[in-house]
């Protein structure tokens, strides 16, 4: 199974501290062992999971998609307009 990360993942991951890397290598890996662990969302998401986790005091999300055998990390970041962001950016791929 490869991963590919999207751009706007590959930003944020870029600016988070190395203890928060490794925590979200643990979500990841998590989620390539059972890709169904996340929730399926509904509507405008169709086809997307959310896996929550935390990092540090905050609460994360970590949209992914399953692309044939493979995984799509999407987006991440803390619930607020979290779900307005991806929409807009599913939108615009």
């Amino acid at each position: 199974m490869n991963i590919y990360q999207s751009r706007s993942f590959e930003k944020k991951v870029k600016k988070m501290s190395k203890t928060e890397k490794n925590t979200l290598d643990r979500a990841i890996r998590r989620i390539s062992e059972n890709p169904s662990i996340g929730e399926e969302k509904k509507g405008d998401l169709k086809g997307v999971f959310i896996h929550k986790f935390n990092l540090k005091t905050t609460r994360y999300l970590l949209a992914y998609r399953k692309v044939g055998g493979d995984l799509e990390l999407v987006m991440i970041g803390p619930h607020e307009n979290y779900y307005r962001d991806l929409k807009q950016y599913l939108k615009d791929r």
